[in-house]
């Protein structure tokens, strides 16, 4: 089991990096510019971790990115990568959606707790538009994993996966996955939603006053984090992967999908975000819950 969990956590920071390098160079493509190599946030990240930090806030300021971290790392823990045999699925035998989603408030939580000790008002404002935000995202996303495990009846991500042996979700219930869907595009911090860190309105947002090994630590948890949630939506969704390959053409359709969308639309405002996320695909969450 041990080397399972080294083997989930490797391949998630790598694919989280990679894809974030994939979403650097295609946005720039779209804009009409030349993006960094592929593996130039993976670089980078290693050597943050090389470096020292010039700041300290006290002991919070360094306990925020440890708690963003620890609620990754768990998170991508307990998401089976395959719906078949016993290898790479983790801790998910222990635990069920409920508990993916209680981690998944861990890293908010964290980034919250840690820019909060530091005072910037760059920072704060950022977090307060997260956080706002975060009610507006869980709302139709909660929804829509409340109308799969009551269609399941069960609340096993191994089980949702085997009942689509012959359906996938996206099919049989698209309403969930449509809500599910836009929510996804906030938790990946995508526009319309990247509110949060936009650098034209906030400089850095959260990670302003980060730096070096903590920074490093942000980054990679991002990277992480970004991975398993492209993990959960195909579990979910498109009934897990049968096998690597099939993982990553899973996750890379989904990923350019959100992508995609956020070149096409503009920033929303943290009011016009909320209000839009409540409005639309909460709604369309009801409705597919109560086809459900």
């Amino acid at each position: 089991m041990f080397i399972d969990l080294l083997i989930m956590l490797v391949m998630a920071y790598g694919f989280g990096f990679l894809y974030y390098g994939l979403y650097r160079n295609i946005s720039a493509r779209v804009h009409g510019r030349f993006g960094p190599s592929l593996a130039q946030s993976f670089y980078d990240s290693i050597k943050l971790f090389t470096k020292d930090t010039s700041t300290d806030f006290g002991w919070m300021f360094f306990a925020g990115p440890i708690i963003m971290a620890s609620g990754a790392i768990l998170t991508v823990l307990f998401i089976p990568y395959f719906n078949h045999g016993e290898r790479l699925v983790g801790l998910s035998p222990y635990g069920n959606l409920i508990v993916v989603l209680y981690f998944m408030v861990l890293g908010p939580l964290g980034n919250a707790l840690g820019v909060g000790s530091h005072g910037n008002p760059f920072g704060a404002m950022g977090i307060t538009r997260g956080l706002t935000r975060l009610l507006g995202l869980e709302m139709p996303f909660y929804i829509a994993v409340v109308g799969l495990m009551i269609a399941n009846e069960s609340a096993d991500i191994g089980t949702i996966m085997a009942n689509q042996a012959e359906t996938y979700n996206i099919i049989a219930h698209p309403l969930l996955f449509i809500a599910a869907f836009i929510s996804f595009l906030g938790f990946l911090g995508k526009s319309p939603f990247d509110v949060v860190g936009a650098p034209q309105e906030v400089y850095s947002g959260p990670a302003v006053e980060f730096g070096g090994k903590f920074l490093a630590l942000a980054l990679s948890q991002s990277a992480i984090f970004s991975f398993a949630k492209l993990l959960l939506m195909v579990d979910l969704f498109l009934g897990g992967a049968d096998s690597l390959w099939d993982l990553i053409l899973k996750t890379f359709v989904l990923f350019v999908a959100s992508v995609f969308v956020g070149n096409v639309y503009g920033r929303f405002t943290t009011a016009q975000s909320v209000d839009f996320l409540l409005k639309v695909p909460t709604v369309i969450a009801i409705v597919g819950l109560l086809f459900v």
